[in-house]
């Protein structure tokens, strides 16, 4: 899926939906940040995760989250 680059004006727009009160001087940097989020995301949902258990599976403590006893 390819997107077109966010505008500083589009992302004044964004910011007036949202209902957020978004200063002139910083439209282009937050339709810069949001064109470099968007890039990661793209990479990110690239990645193959078939064999990566949900989230829910994971222990920090490294103990077993199955309900094996």
């Amino acid at each position: 899926m390819s997107f077109a680059e966010l505008t500083p004006p589009e992302a004044a727009r964004w910011a007036a939906r949202a209902g957020l009160d978004l200063p002139a001087e910083r439209h282009a940097a937050v339709a810069a940040t949001a064109e470099h989020i968007r890039s990661v995301v793209a990479v990110l949902r690239e990645l193959d995760l078939g064999d990566t258990p949900p989230a829910t599976a994971f222990r920090a403590d490294g103990g077993c989250s199955d309900a094996a006893v």
